[in-house]
């Protein structure tokens, strides 16, 4: 989508400080974090959210749940929280399905 930013920093439109990359996958540090660590991951194919998921996508989110750890270790990260959210109620504002991985310091629990 051209006027999407994740997938213009994906064709290289827009420039990001790529912290891992793949045939399938991105990430790279958010420009507004909420964490010591806050760096986010996106699927290079164009996503909404999780509610545009279908059967087709299995295997890249099982290759994207497999690999979140991995870019996680690979920054530093002992302990960290895994965040995506879905639709304009939870927060998205970027509508390219995108994982957030947020650590480096101790998080606030949730109850």
């Amino acid at each position: 989508m051209s006027d999407c930013v994740f997938c213009n920093i994906v064709a290289g439109k827009l420039p990001a400080q790529k912290v891992y990359e793949d045939d399938q996958l991105l990430a790279f540090p958010s420009i507004d974090p909420k964490a010591e660590t806050h760096l986010l991951v996106i699927p290079k194919q164009h996503i909404e959210n999780l509610n545009a998921l279908t059967a087709e996508h299995a295997e890249l989110m099982a290759h994207l749940m497999l690999t979140l750890p991995d870019i996680a270790a690979a920054n530093g990260l002992t302990g960290y929280r895994i965040i995506t959210n879905t639709g304009k109620e939870s927060g998205q504002e970027v509508f390219h399905m995108h994982f957030h991985i947020l650590g480096g310091a101790t998080l606030p629990g949730f109850n």
